[in-house]
């Protein structure tokens, strides 16, 4: 009966339509002092996604409408006379409230991080999506954890047994997955370090060919003949990586040999017109050219310059056009390319000197009874 005479109570039921009222005010205000400042700060970032009016404007748009409506009736509830454990209840309330809603735009400010990491400014390539992926999921992880254990500890529940039964079990599976785990912090030291992106082509080791996929544990390669090359992102670290992608010039070095019949006058002009040639083509730097030597049945000469290009083929089509060049200078210099020879030379009776083609040349002595040719009757 008592129960009944509570629930006619006119103050009561004045109390209830004061916090009614004064929440629906409230949420009001709240929601249109909100819509206000999204509206603003979405007009000033208009077209620029990048700055920070974009994401302030994102992250107050997240704000949830439903934690919204219950600070208003916190607020509201804060007009009447309440007993001291409804005091005590509401001040919990309030911590879940705001650590519910600064998880949720925290939240919202990570993955609009992540996604500017992965696009760059101005639409351009930015950074490895699987890094950025790694990361975004540890820090929503640790600020919703954060968040969970704030609220159970606002609330009494004792957290340092969970918190040490986590860390062990942490612990646990880190020593089970630790290939794995090594591969993922691979990509992770990949993607921020970023040794070679997607489309760069690489070499290491016996394989070559270009960047397709850089995943959680393994990157894969395609490669000059076709197939698909996937190796764990550990392996590919401990390894030098050659990534030719990123190279601006080449430093060209090739020789060639002459014959030894050349005068010496005529071997510097072989020099000089090397040199002429390489600078008169385009997209090319003269180094030097020098006779380098007395090699085997040639004079040899080294020549080195510098192609101003990373592109394999253009430097092909430019030392085709050297050589094509070269051939028609020493023609006109009447200067032969050399070809490997051997002299073959017999002592003792007069015999004509043999030359073998292919052999260097070299004098061999022989006497009467080796220069006796069988006869055959």
């Amino acid at each position: 009966m008592e129960q009944w005479n509570m629930w006619l109570d006119r103050d009561l039921w004045i109390a209830i339509g004061i916090v009614v009222a004064a929440t629906a005010v409230i949420y009001t205000v709240l929601r249109t002092l909100v819509g206000i400042v999204h509206k603003r700060l979405t007009t000033w970032s208009k077209g620029q996604d990048g700055n920070w009016q974009h994401f302030v404007a994102v992250v107050v748009g997240r704000t949830n409408r439903t934690l919204l409506l219950a600070f208003s009736l916190l607020l509201a509830l804060r007009l009447p006379d309440l007993p001291g454990s409804w005091q005590a209840a509401l001040s919990h309330t309030w911590f879940v409230a705001l650590a519910l809603q600064i998880a949720l735009w925290v939240d919202t400010g990570v993955r609009l991080w992540s996604r500017s990491l992965v696009v760059g400014k101005h639409g351009g390539s930015g950074y490895n999506p699987v890094m950025t992926t790694i990361i975004s999921i540890m820090v929503l992880i640790v600020v919703w954890s954060v968040m969970l254990l704030s609220i159970l500890a606002n609330l009494g529940v004792d957290i340092t047994a969970l918190v040490a039964s986590l860390g062990v079990g942490g612990i646990a599976v880190a020593l089970a997955v630790q290939t794995v785990l090594s591969d993922v912090f691979a990509s992770l030291s990949i993607g921020v370090d970023k040794p070679f992106e997607i489309g760069d082509f690489v070499v290491f080791g016996e394989v070559a060919g270009s960047i397709e996929h850089i995943g959680l544990k393994t990157t894969r390669i395609r490669s000059l003949s076709g197939e698909q090359v996937v190796c764990a992102n550990a392996d590919l670290l401990r390894q030098i990586v050659h990534n030719y992608k990123r190279m601006d010039t080449r430093r060209i070095v090739f020789k060639f040999g002459i014959s030894y019949d050349t005068p010496s006058d005529k071997v510097r002009q072989v020099s000089e017109r090397v040199g002429e040639i390489i600078r008169a083509t385009p997209k090319t730097k003269f180094d030097r050219a020098h006779f380098l030597g007395f090699d085997e049945s040639q004079l040899t000469f080294e020549v080195v310059y510098i192609v101003q290009s990373s592109d394999y083929n253009q430097y092909m089509d430019i030392q085709q056009e050297i050589n094509l060049q070269l051939l028609d200078a020493l023609r006109e210099l009447d200067v032969r390319f050399a070809l490997p020879r051997r002299d073959l030379r017999l002592v003792g009776e007069r015999m004509p000197t043999l030359k073998v083609a292919g052999l260097p040349q070299q004098e061999h002595e022989m006497d009467d009874q080796e220069q006796r040719l069988p006869r055959f009757s």
